[in-house]
C-alpha cells in the first residue's frame, strides 16, 4: 500500500492511504475492534487480545509484530493499560505511521476523561494507573464521543474515503442514541444498588448505572484477590446484601466463588468485554448483556 506523507502541526505526519487497498486498523483491545468494524466497514480489522485476555499482560508475538506492522493506524485504549506489551511490539514492527506521535497511533484516552487516577508513588503493579482507569469503554456516553474520534482519525489518515466513513458514524450514531435511551431507562432500576467487585473493571458501567461498590476483592489496587481479605468481607456482605459479587471472564473467580457460598449473594462473571466470535461480539450487545444480567440478579 503506497502512503503520502504530509505534515501536521499536532500530530505530525498523516498517512494518506491509496484506497485501492482497504484500511488496515489494529486495534490493541477487542471493543475498539467491533467500533473500528462499525466505523470502517470496508477495512481490515484485526484486535490484538480477546475477552479471555488480561489485556495487560500480552506477549509480544511474531504475529502480533506482523499485524502491526501492516496496520494503516493502531487504536488502543492507552493510560497505560498496553505499558507492558504494546512499546515492544512498535519496536519490533517498525512501522512509523504507528509509532508514539504519529497519526496513525491513537490513545484514547489522551480524549477521554478518566476516573480513578493513581499517584505514582502507590504504582505497585501494571493493574494500577495513574492516568486513570482505562476501562472508559464500559461508559456508553465515553463511547459515544470516542466513535466521533476515531472517526474523524479515519478521516484525515483516509481523506478520499472521508466521506464513506462520516456516512458510517452518522449511522451509528444514531443506532447508539436509540441504545442509550433504552440502557437509560433499564439503569433506573439498578441506581444505589450495592455490589461487591474484583478490581476495576466495571467501574464506569457502575458510576454510569448509579450502582454502589461496597467492597473490592482486592485488597489493594492491582493485588491479587486473597482468602484472607475474602474472610474479611464477610460480616459486611452480609450486612449489606448486595445485588451480587462481580468478575469478569479473564479473572481468576475463586474468592468471589467462596465468598458468594458463604454468604448467598450471587456471583456474576461477566464479560469486561466484546467477544469478537461469539453472540456478544460488538458495543451494543455488550451492555444489552451487562445490563441485563445486572437487573436480574436483583
Amino acid at each position: 500500500m503506497q502512503r503520502i506523507a504530509s505534515k501536521c502541526s499536532a500530530l505530525g505526519l498523516f498517512a494518506v492511504v491509496n484506497t485501492a487497498q482497504a484500511l488496515t486498523i489494529f486495534t490493541c483491545e477487542p471493543e475498539w475492534a467491533a467500533l473500528s468494524k462499525q466505523l470502517a466497514p470496508e477495512a481490515k480489522v484485526f484486535s490484538a487480545t480477546h475477552a479471555y485476555q488480561d489485556p495487560h499482560y500480552i506477549e509480544a508475538r511474531p504475529s502480533l509484530i506482523s499485524k502491526l506492522a501492516q496496520a494503516d493506524i493502531a487504536i488502543c485504549s492507552g493510560a497505560g493499560l498496553e505499558a507492558g506489551w504494546l512499546p515492544a511490539l512498535q519496536q519490533r514492527a517498525s512501522n512509523r505511521h504507528v509509532v508514539d506521535g504519529a497519526a496513525g497511533m491513537l490513545y484514547l484516552s489522551q480524549f477521554v476523561e478518566t476516573i480513578d487516577k493513581q499517584e505514582t508513588a502507590f504504582f505497585s503493579t501494571e493493574h494500577v494507573h495513574p492516568e486513570g482507569n482505562p476501562h472508559f469503554h464500559l461508559d456508553p456516553e465515553r463511547v459515544a464521543k470516542l466513535a466521533v474520534v476515531i472517526s474523524q482519525r479515519l478521516q484525515a489518515i483516509d481523506t478520499d474515503s472521508s466521506q464513506q466513513y462520516q456516512q458510517a458514524l452518522t449511522r451509528w450514531q444514531s443506532n447508539w442514541q436509540q441504545s442509550m435511551q433504552a440502557w437509560q431507562r433499564q439503569a433506573v432500576a439498578l441506581k444505589g444498588r450495592p455490589v461487591v467487585v474484583q478490581h476495576t473493571g466495571f467501574s464506569y458501567l457502575i458510576n454510569w448505572t448509579g450502582m454502589d461498590v461496597i467492597a473490592d476483592l482486592e485488597p489493594e489496587p492491582g493485588v491479587p484477590p486473597t482468602m484472607a481479605h475474602a474472610q474479611s468481607l464477610v460480616a459486611a456482605t452480609r450486612q449489606k446484601q448486595p445485588v451480587a459479587i462481580l468478575t469478569n471472564w479473564y479473572q481468576n473467580d475463586r474468592a468471589a466463588g467462596w465468598l458468594s457460598d458463604k454468604t448467598g449473594v450471587k456471583h456474576l462473571n461477566l464479560p469486561a468485554t466484546v467477544d469478537l466470535k461469539g453472540d456478544i461480539n460488538n458495543l451494543r450487545s455488550l451492555f444489552d448483556h451487562l445490563l441485563s444480567q445486572l437487573r436480574a440478579a436483583d
